[in-house]
């Protein structure tokens, strides 16, 4: 158990990523005070985490009405989290995370924390994915209990890396924030290759 619990929060704070998200954050957020900047940051947490146990609960039932079995889902959901690894190796902040245009209609906007900051920057489609495939590893109901409490664990962890840089901005290293990303990266396109590899031992049933 303790085994699955780092593979999930791993993972996921991985391809949640908050320190990627930390530059836009804080561009969009340079009108707004540090209080405003960290009640934004505990919104946007706390809806990324409720996004993924949504989508984690119901993504089997989905699957099942759209005739889409467990390993192709599985296949696709690897290669998002390699192609999202790719772009954190090159130090590079990922299109599927959130495009240009949705950081500059942030910059517009009077409260970023549900769009863009929790939806796409923090739960995009890759942790999505992620999440749904970690939780099709839970066969019983304590994996279930630490999946869920390692959705918790990331979106908190990412809570505090937030409300760091809202109090903190003008002390955060560029050179520290690009290694990590590469680091995490790493971590992220061996899992997304391992997504791939666990999906084609596994028989194509629904």
């Amino acid at each position: 158990m303790l085994q699955y619990f780092l593979l999930a929060f791993g993972s996921l704070f991985a391809i949640v990523d908050p320190l990627a998200a930390l530059p836009a954050f804080l561009a969009m957020t340079t009108q707004d005070t540090v209080s405003e900047r960290q009640r934004m940051a505990l919104v946007a947490c706390v809806t990324a985490g409720l996004v993924l146990a949504v989508f984690a609960a119901i993504g089997p039932a989905i699957f099942r009405f759209l005739g889409i079995t467990m390993p192709a889902f599985q296949v696709a959901g690897g290669l998002i989290v390699l192609l999202t690894a790719l772009d954190m190796l090159r130090a590079k902040r990922s299109p599927l995370k959130e495009t240009t245009e949705e950081t500059e209609a942030g910059m517009g906007k009077a409260d970023i924390a549900i769009t863009p900051l929790a939806i796409p920057m923090l739960a995009g489609p890759g942790a999505i994915t992620t999440a749904i495939v970690l939780a099709h590893k839970a066969q019983s109901w304590p994996f279930h209990i630490i999946f869920y409490a390692s959705i918790a664990a990331v979106a908190a962890a990412s809570y505090v890396v937030l409300y760091v840089a809202a109090r903190g901005s003008k002390r955060l290293s560029p050179i520290a924030m690009s290694i990590m990303s590469r680091l995490m990266g790493l971590l992220l396109a061996a899992v997304g290759i391992q997504f791939i590899l666990t999906a084609l031992k596994l028989p194509s049933v629904l």
